[in-house]
């Protein structure tokens, strides 16, 4: 069997992103969601008798339940996805803060990333290797808006903690196995421009590119960011990183016709990238949130409905990554449907 490794799995990434749609993975809170974990299931044996209330951190699942993360992270893979992301969405200071585990940011990134790869390599072969995506969340904070109404220049974190926090964790991931970075579901720009930066210090450090992945969101019709960005100004803020893609998650629902769509948004970015910067692709996440004139729609059909949206992206040439927050069952039903696209 070929010896894949970080430089050569790049390679076929981007060599394939030139012929196909690359498809990443679901979303993994809603599987977990689906194991109906109880607190003592969070805690485990390590942390059984940690002080505070441990059930909804997900990302201590990795730890306590590896288990059940490999096996969504194979459900994916087995339903054809190629590029698999860590459960590491709020492995990051502020987020781990909340339960009092901020110390224990590089463990979350580290093992988080060592059990994706397992994973990955146990299903990889000599044609088609498959890739760990490391997650860099947004955090629970913001350093461009004040969390206090009666004082607009307060902030609850700032820049230089921002780019420490992100740093040890993309250290981590890249230690444990991770093939490239995403920095993913940015509502504040300047959040992502710490995680770009903090990814630049560990790239000089270890003396190779980290390829990196950026994923915005839309909060709400207006098409904005929650810092209050439009899609053309969000690209042009973070487009100096030359990101190997960048695209929207699911926060707007892809069968909103009209200007306010995900897919209208995606295309704006596209619409404006420069000449020079053409190697980055566009990525597009899909989700049920279904307009309430489609109620017929939910639960049992929704599977074909994305399917027949994600077929129409493709073939407009919207994207060439596509992910759903769905879970499993809507992602194996739109992968049949890609691959007939």
């Amino acid at each position: 069997m070929a010896q894949w490794n970080r430089q050569s799995r790049v390679a076929w990434l981007k060599s394939t992103l030139k012929n196909r749609v690359v498809i990443l993975d679901g979303g993994m809170g809603t599987m977990i969601q689906q194991a109906g974990l109880s607190e003592t299931d969070y805690r485990g044996v390590e942390f059984a008798e940690w002080p505070s209330e441990l059930k909804g951190n997900n990302d201590l699942l990795s730890l306590t339940q590896p288990e059940l993360i490999a096996d969504i992270h194979r459900q994916y893979l087995n339903a054809g996805s190629d590029i698999i992301e860590t459960n590491t969405f709020n492995s990051n200071a502020p987020s781990l803060g909340d339960y009092g585990m901020d110390e224990f940011v590089n463990r979350f990134n580290r093992d988080a990333a060592v059990l994706a790869r397992e994973v990955c390599d146990s299903l990889e072969t000599d044609e088609r290797p498959r890739l760990v995506a490391g997650v860099l969340g947004p955090t629970n904070r913001t350093a461009s808006i004040s969390p206090k109404v009666d004082d607009p220049s307060f902030r609850n974190v700032n820049f230089d903690e921002l780019v420490a926090t992100y740093s040890e964790a993309t250290a981590a991931l890249i230690e444990g196995g991770a093939d490239l970075i995403l920095v993913e579901t940015i509502f504040d720009t300047l959040n992502a421009k710490a995680a770009l930066y903090a990814i630049d210090v560990v790239s000089e450090r270890l003396g190779e590119r980290i390829e990196i992945m950026i994923s915005g969101t839309i909060t709400d019709a207006s098409g904005r960011t929650l810092s209050g960005q439009t899609t053309e100004a969000f690209w042009h803020s973070v487009r100096h990183a030359e990101p190997l893609s960048i695209g929207l998650n699911c926060a707007l629902a892809l069968p909103n016709c009209g200007r306010s769509s995900v897919s209208y948004r995606t295309w704006q970015m596209r619409v404006y990238q420069p000449i020079r910067m053409l190697a980055c692709l566009t990525s597009l996440g899909s989700t049920i949130s279904l307009p309430l004139r489609w109620p017929i729609l939910w639960p049992s059909t929704v599977p074909q409905v994305l399917s027949i949206l994600w077929v129409d992206v493709a073939a407009r040439r919207l994207s060439t990554l596509l992910r759903s927050w769905l879970g499993l069952k809507i992602t194996r039903q739109n992968l049949r449907s890609k691959n007939h696209a």
